[in-house]
């Protein structure tokens, strides 16, 4: 191992059969395309299994990992992906083996899991008295099993800092792209999400994809006006205004927005601004005012309000932490 890879931080993944193929494979590939200015990786992933061997996935195929249990005492993060692992599926509980593998797991590492992945992290008591979410299908069944534990299931991945969860599937991408983003910042996490060909983030939650009755075909959506907004973050972007430019009356625009993204219409402009607001931050020499101005913000107060309330910083702090990590 180079001097440079022994520094990096180290994403474990651990594949626990039966693994979802798709959980278990997608975080390398986000996390190995988080690079710096330079194109230097940020990441070091390894994949790891308790026992030797091919191990079995989900959907029909067997999965070689590169390390055994003993890359978990190594790690800084240690991603849990979604599995059928017995007994923590039916029973709520871990094997003796899979105690002591994760025993070895050093304190303050990040535990990330996704999708059903949160069975095993909330069976090693990792989950009591904190918020989770799962796959929305697994979502009585997690409730049953682990009553002390605040499920979500509307959500598409919830942080409580040193502990994460993800939604089902594709939502695990969200949370990585979270996590990259909250490490190295916004261009950093864009970066990745381009060359993945994913969006940097994702409206919504997860109750957006819970089976119910199809929308009438007929029915507009409000994806055309919110494009527009983003090009337009500096204007008013009333209710009226945006229902205008879609069609709609604002109730039905209103309704609508709140069905597409899990927003109201004014927190999804907000949330656009914010995020303009961060990446100018982070990739443009402007000063706090002009930062403000350019994303609808208005002024340096409301953008200093409202960087405190979603980060707990200062945009002077935000600069400084992630202005130096940006991925050209």
């Amino acid at each position: 191992m180079s001097e440079d890879s022994a520094n990096r931080h180290r994403v474990v993944v651990l594949w626990l059969p039966p693994t979802v193929g798709f959980d278990a494979t997608m975080p390398s590939l986000l996390f190995g395309q988080a690079v710096d200015a330079t194109g230097a990786p940020l990441y070091d992933v390894i994949t790891c299994t308790l026992e030797p061997g091919p191990i079995e996935s989900t959907t029909g195929y067997a999965m070689i990992a590169a390390a055994g249990p003993e890359a978990l005492a190594k790690a800084d993060t240690v991603i849990v992906p979604g599995t059928r692992s017995e007994p923590a599926r039916s029973s709520g509980v871990l094997s003796d083996e899979q105690t002591a593998a994760l025993a070895t797991i050093r304190p303050g590492t990040r535990i990330v899991s996704i999708c059903t992945g949160a069975f095993v992290v909330a069976a090693a008591g990792l989950l009591d008295g904190r918020r989770a979410t799962t796959h929305w299908r697994q979502a009585d069944e997690f409730r049953r099993l682990f009553p002390d534990v605040a499920l979500d299931e509307s959500v598409l991945f919830v942080d409580e800092g040193d502990v994460l969860t993800s939604a089902g599937l594709a939502a695990g991408i969200d949370l990585c792209l979270h996590i990259i983003r909250h490490d190295h910042g916004t261009a950093v996490a864009n970066h990745v999400a381009r060359y993945c060909v994913v969006p940097p983030w994702r409206e919504g939650g997860q109750a957006q994809f819970i089976e119910r009755r199809l929308p009438d075909a007929d029915q507009r959506s409000t994806a055309a006006a919110r494009e527009w907004a983003t090009a337009h973050l500096t204007e008013s972007l009333s209710v009226a205004q945006l229902a205008a430019h879609a069609g709609m009356s604002a109730r039905t625009f209103s309704r609508r927005c709140h069905d597409e993204t899990g927003l109201s219409p004014g927190a999804w402009v907000l949330r656009q601004r914010v995020g303009y607001a961060r990446e100018l931050l982070e990739t443009q020499s402007l000063s706090v005012d002009e930062v403000a101005e350019r994303s609808g913000l208005g002024s340096a107060d409301n953008l200093r309000h409202h960087l405190r309330r979603e980060l707990g910083m200062s945009p002077s702090a935000y600069r400084k932490t992630f202005a130096g990590s940006r991925a050209g």
